[in-house]
Formats: structure tokens, sequence, C-alpha cells
């Protein structure tokens, strides 16, 4: 299971031209399921990524996590994390665990997350349009197979 976690001033999703879900300072989250992703693999990277310390304190050192100053957090399934383009110019998909396994494991990595505000999500194999700022820039990627 992948993770790319962006910090974000801001993020909004939409799909079909209309605004489905966002939210202000916090995490946008994108997600990638495995084929060899478990239950285990979703329970390590929500507990991993609810507790990320990418947030400044007072001090202005990345010490807070989402979960120490009223965040937000934004989870986007994103097959194409799971990509692998070592051949060619064309991007294989193969390593991307089919919907009927990636769902269940997307909707344990939600349910795993610990944060003040109810997490907010796209919709699993939509198309989605997703607006918005990095703040800092922070882009951190965490797997999940780094922590078995």
């Amino acid at each position: 299971m992948i993770a790319l976690i962006q910090r974000v001033s801001y993020a909004k999703l939409r799909i079909g031209g209309e605004i489905y879900s966002e939210i202000g300072k916090g995490l946008l989250i994108f997600l990638g399921v495995a084929q060899d992703d478990t239950e285990r693999d979703a329970e390590i990277l929500s507990s991993k990524c609810s507790g990320l310390r990418i947030f400044d304190d007072p001090d202005d050192k990345m010490n807070l996590s989402v979960e120490d100053f009223e965040g937000e957090i934004l989870v986007v399934s994103n097959f194409t994390l799971c990509s692998e383009s070592r051949r060619g110019k064309r991007p294989s998909f193969i390593r991307a665990a089919r919907p009927e396994k990636a769902k269940p494991l997307y909707e344990k990595f939600l349910s795993g997350l610990s944060c003040p505000t109810p997490v907010k999500t796209g919709v699993f194999g939509a198309d989605m349009k997703i607006e918005l700022v990095n703040d800092g820039p922070i882009t951190i990627q965490i797997e999940s197979e780094d922590f078995r």
C-alpha cells in the first residue's frame, strides 16, 4: 500500500463538475492499494499517516501531526500509485489490486485514521478533479511494505 501525502492549505475534490469534498489546512492523501496488500498494511499505514509530524509548532519546527491542531484529512483512491514504469514509456498497472480487493482495504485505511474532524473522501473509482495548494511544499511517500 502506498500513501502519497501532501500538506495542504486547502483541497477541493470535484466529481462531475460539482464539489464533492473539501478541506482546509491538513493532509491530502492519495492511496494506492497493491495486489499483495492486507488489512495489516492498511492499519500500519493509517496510523503512520495520522501521526505524521509535518506541521509547524510555535517554534516553526515540523513537530505537529494533523491530530494535534484540528487539521483535516482528504483521502483519494489512486491505483496509478502502484504503476511500474521501468520498461518503455507506458506505465503498467498490473501491480495494483483489483477493485474488489482494493475497495475494502481502502475503507479499512479510512477507518484507521485518527483525525479531530471527519475524514473526507472522494468516490472509489470515480473520475475526480482535485484542486489544492501544497503548503511548503511538503510531499511525502510512505509504503506499508517498509514496515512489514
